[in-house]
């Protein structure tokens, strides 16, 4: 999909055709639209198919006066349970236009759309790219927040049942931990780089706001290693709740299974022709025996801490 924008009296307006001074964004776009922008823009196709590739990493590019910054991005996929991911956003600059291309939509890009982010003007064009990196670290904070809420609850949902399903839904926010922790540091590493100067001109306003950002991310990376080593640490301790009660389980089966076996015993003894067996005459007898000795057993288990 192929959308323009651009800052009209200060607000964000959507337009048919390109003009300088505009915001090309390709969501998932077509080798049509590529080719048409390519060629009207005059950017290298490599460039505008970088942000195609999901392995591809956060990263900074030059080449014949275009600049290719790579970012990650936060992403939410809903399928059973909440699961975190990222995705890679390609954000190319050129004398005149900023060119944004990404895999999936974006809330990010959605509100960076509609004009709900202030100061970004698509004519400031290090401005604009810095608030839209901006965007991206608070929704990483937003996103380790949710992360946050959603292990809380898994916790006292253990605490209770100890299920399957909440151990995998723990073990999936690890694993959305771990991207999120390892985009970001690829992330820190871009920022500074822009911070040198060398590769994006900074003005004397952005470098404030490139501080800003670098700080939310240097927070959301604290944040991520934080829940990660949380969660790491609370899965061995349930591991441990797991194995003990499984301890405790057959403790006590096994004691059941020791009293259970007394009445065979005392049953199969009085069951064989044999003479001389005490009161062998009284058909009671067995089961009183039976029942003193249960008793008895089941005294001693208890003082021993087995049943």
């Amino acid at each position: 999909m192929l959308s323009i924008h651009k800052t009209i009296n200060g607000k964000m307006t959507r337009l048919d055709g390109i003009q300088d001074g505009c915001w090309v964004n390709l969501t998932y776009p077509s080798e049509d639209e590529l080719t048409t922008v390519a060629a009207t823009l005059n950017v290298d196709p490599a460039f505008l198919r970088a942000a195609l590739d999901e392995e591809e990493t956060s990263r900074i590019d030059t080449e014949e006066g275009q600049t290719l910054i790579i970012i990650d991005l936060p992403a939410v996929e809903k399928d059973d349970a909440v699961v975190y991911s990222t995705l890679p956003l390609g954000i190319i600059v050129t004398d005149k236009h900023i060119i944004t291309v990404c895999l999936k939509e974006s809330s990010i890009l959605k509100d960076m759309q509609d004009g709900l982010v202030r100061g970004a003007e698509t004519q400031k064009r290090t401005s604009f790219i810095l608030h839209m990196l901006l965007q991206v670290a608070k929704r990483y904070l937003q996103y380790l927040k949710q992360i946050d809420k959603i292990y809380n609850y898994m916790e006292r949902q253990l605490y209770k049942s100890q299920r399957n399903k909440e151990l995998i839904q723990l073990l999936d926010l690890e694993k959305s931990l771990v991207y999120f922790n390892t985009s970001l540091k690829a992330n820190e590493v871009t920022l500074e780089k822009i911070l040198r100067g060398r590769i994006v001109t900074l003005y004397e306003e952005d470098h404030d706001l490139l501080e800003d950002v670098l700080i939310e991310v240097r927070q959301a990376i604290e944040m991520a290693n934080i829940y990660s080593s949380i969660i790491s640490g609370m899965m061995d301790a349930f591991a441990s709740v797991i194995s003990n009660n499984l301890n405790v389980i057959m403790k006590v089966l096994t004691s059941i299974t020791i009293l259970l076996t007394i009445p065979n015993i005392v049953f199969g003894f009085y069951g064989m022709n044999v003479d001389g067996l005490p009161l062998d005459q009284f058909w009671w007898f067995p089961l009183v025996v039976a029942a003193a000795v249960i008793v008895a057993v089941a005294v001693i288990l208890k003082k021993k801490d087995l049943f």
